[in-house]
């Protein structure tokens, strides 16, 4: 076994990797950018060595670099994790002519599995299924159209060196061929260097379930079952778990044995995943091999009581295989929820900011929290903006759903706006809960994981307003001593009149005013709430964050989460974000003409869209800046002009930065 293990990469999967490292008495070496120099994966390690500048370019993905660390420390071992140079092959090379041994598959396997033409030409030739497509060489336009006519639309146009989404276009028409392949092409020229396409034909109704396969060096292979990731924004997933509902076992050995036929045609050694499109009738299609430690491992872990690191470490250590398939078996169910520094009301943009509070779900036999920040750190611009992996197993799907949302509720973050309450909807929704599962399910039930039809602001709109009214009662300040006197009561007191309010509760893009009148005292409090054209008669009883509310005879439980940014309701279907607009007094801010023109993130201005002095209309794109490889366009919110830019293309910029002046249009 190794002596001293240098690990390639940072966050989560480095301390995950420095546990079960240090559990089996390995030391440790973390590298770390400038940016990460107060990061927990540097702290955990027995040691760190700075890299490098923060951009992941010039520190993470230097591979001579991270040798040279490797050889000053002298560690016999580098783990790439996931991600940075984990699949990088010359990496893996460089590890093999430094006599340092690689914790991953051997060079030739990585090679042949980067390009996803030529592994599915591998695949083909040792007989694992493949979706119907063109995987060849032959890029002429006039070809790749052929093969989709003859195919059949709709068909997914696909970058051959690509990932993440990136390079892929959805063809649904014989019309739209052209313009979609020319995209496609651009873009995957853009982020590969390599416009090679694939064409295949695209399955309507697809899951996503990878097969977690493991092989020594001894000719020795085994899968450990499946895990379905279909729940996917952006071709990235959101939601996994294991074992696939509704997987049969004899689909399960056939998927099993595809997979390690893949892995057996390449050679492979250690820990990868076999990716297959599951399609309605249980036809199964291989996608691509990760050659590597998948984001979503915990899962796998949880239902089969094995550590895949230590698999991984023993592995690449010459050891045999530490189970035989015959001993491995499945035990309950286990997911994987990603919370992510990101706005799902916002296409999902990612998120930058401090961590102000940090307050996970305590952690149990039952629930797991791998993550890679503390509270007070930083959400940059320059990584992935993932802040944890919330892992939750039970005997059933239904008891670790159940168990999952709970979870949700007690996971508190402030500082950024984070995915935990879209989460909590999807862990709740009916079509999730019957797991009716496919790799569009977010498109296809919009309506239940965002909070916006009437019938779930009728129920919802009273609890909010009742919590904010008993939250006020709560914090009064008033110090006299009789509890009964009108100077010591906070709701709206009149004398001979029925105590009133309006209470105002904005959404993301709607505001309500609800009439609140109130009657009795302590437990006899009872209160009237108008809402939506629709009379209530509540009850509620405010401890801590836990609300317990009567609406109409219904007793039910809530939780609120009062944060930076307004308030998390968590019902037991729905999570719901809101804010209470306050009386105006006729107290105003200065007014700022550039309002709405500023950097939401750290990042790099892309382009300029139109000229200082131009005349726009509202809604037109100003400026496009890119952060977290994602664009985000900033629009005109008026008719006017810009007068000046700040920045131009190719800048670096603060989040918070002024990035131009805007002038209105007088008559607007």
């Amino acid at each position: 076994m190794f002596n001293k293990l240098l690990i390639a990469n940072r966050g989560e999967i480095c301390c995950r990797i420095i546990k079960t490292a240090q559990k089996m008495g390995i030391a440790t070496v973390a590298v770390f950018s400038d940016a990460d120099a107060n990061a927990l994966h540097v702290k955990m390690a027995d040691e760190a060595v700075n890299i490098g500048p923060a951009p992941s370019r010039d520190s993470y993905l230097q591979a001579q670099r991270v040798i040279d660390v490797a050889i000053k420390v002298g560690a016999d071992a580098i783990h790439p994790g996931y991600g940075f140079l984990s699949e990088n092959a010359e990496f893996c090379r460089l590890c093999e002519q430094n006599n340092i041994v690689f914790v991953g598959p051997p060079v030739g396997a990585i090679e042949a599995m980067g390009s996803k033409s030529a592994a599915k030409q591998i695949m083909e030739k040792a007989g694992v299924p493949l979706v119907p497509g063109h995987h060849g060489e032959d890029q002429d336009p006039a070809i790749l159209k052929k093969h989709a006519d003859e195919m059949g639309y709709p068909v997914l146009l696909k970058a051959a060196a690509g990932g993440g989404g990136k390079g892929m276009r959805q063809v649904w028409s014989e019309t739209e061929f052209q313009a979609a392949l020319d995209a496609a092409k651009r873009e995957a020229l853009s982020s590969f260097n390599d416009d090679l396409m694939l064409v295949e034909k695209y399955l309507t109704q697809p899951r996503h379930v990878e097969i977690q396969v493991f092989c020594d060096n001894h000719g020795k292979g085994v899968f450990l079952f499946e895990r379905d990731c279909s729940v996917q924004r952006r071709h990235q997933k959101v939601m996994e778990e294991a074992p696939a509902p509704g997987m049969t076992e004899a689909l399960r050995e056939q998927m099993g044995d595809a997979a390690l036929k893949a892995a057996a045609a390449i050679g492979y050694s250690g820990a990868g995943t076999v990716e297959f499109l599951l399609d309605v009738d249980g036809s199964f299609y291989f996608m691509e091999m990760n050659t590597r430690l998948q984001v979503e491992h915990p899962v796998t872990e949880m239902i089969s009581g094995q550590d895949l690191v230590e698999w991984q470490l023993r592995v690449a250590s010459n050891e045999h295989l530490p189970k035989t398939q015959d001993q491995l078996s499945i035990n309950g169910h286990a997911f994987e929820a990603r919370v992510y520094a990101e706005d799902p009301d916002n296409d999902f943009l990612p998120a930058t900011g401090t961590l102000h509070l940090l307050q996970p779900p305590i952690e149990s036999q039952n629930v797991r929290v791998d993550t890679g920040v503390n509270q007070g750190d930083e959400v940059s611009v320059y990584y992935d903006p993932m802040i944890a992996k919330l892992i939750v197993w039970d005997e059933s799907r239904d008891k670790a759903l159940s168990r999952l949302a709970k979870a949700l509720s007690e996971y508190h973050v402030e500082g950024v706006t984070t995915n935990i309450d879209f989460l909590y909807n999807l862990a709740n929704c009916k079509p999730f809960r019957d797991a009716q599962l496919t790799t569009n399910f977010i498109e296809q039930h919009n309506e239940s994981l965002f909070v916006e039809n009437e019938q779930d602001l009728k129920s919802l709109l009273p609890v909010a307003a009742l919590y904010l009214v008993l939250e006020k009662d709560k914090a009064s300040t008033n110090t006299s001593q009789d509890a009964y006197s009108p100077w010591q009561l906070n709701n709206n007191w009149r004398a001979n009149e029925q105590h009133a309010e309006t209470v105002t509760i904005s959404t993301k893009d709607a505001v309500f005013d609800l009439i609140v009148r109130q009657s009795g005292h302590g437990n006899n409090q009872t209160f009237s709430i108008e809402s939506l054209g629709q009379k209530y008669s509540c009850q509620g009883e405010l401890e801590g964050e836990n609300l317990t509310v009567n609406i109409d005879g219904h007793r039910s439980r809530a939780t609120v989460v009062k944060h930076d940014k307004g308030y998390s309701l968590f019902t037991s279907e729905l999570a719901f974000k809101f804010n209470q607009i306050k009386p105006d007094f006729g107290l105003t801010d200065e007014d700022d003409h550039n309002a709405g023109f500023t950097a939401p993130m750290n990042g790099t201005v892309v382009a300029l869209l139109v000229e200082p002095g131009q005349a726009v209309e509202k809604g037109q794109t100003l400026m496009i800046m890119e952060a977290m490889k994602m664009e985000h366009a900033l629009t005109a919110s008026s008719p006017g002009k810009v007068t000046e830019f700040f920045y131009q293309a190719g800048d670096l910029v603060d989040g918070g930065a002024e990035l131009l002046e805007f002038e209105e249009d007088e008559n607007t």
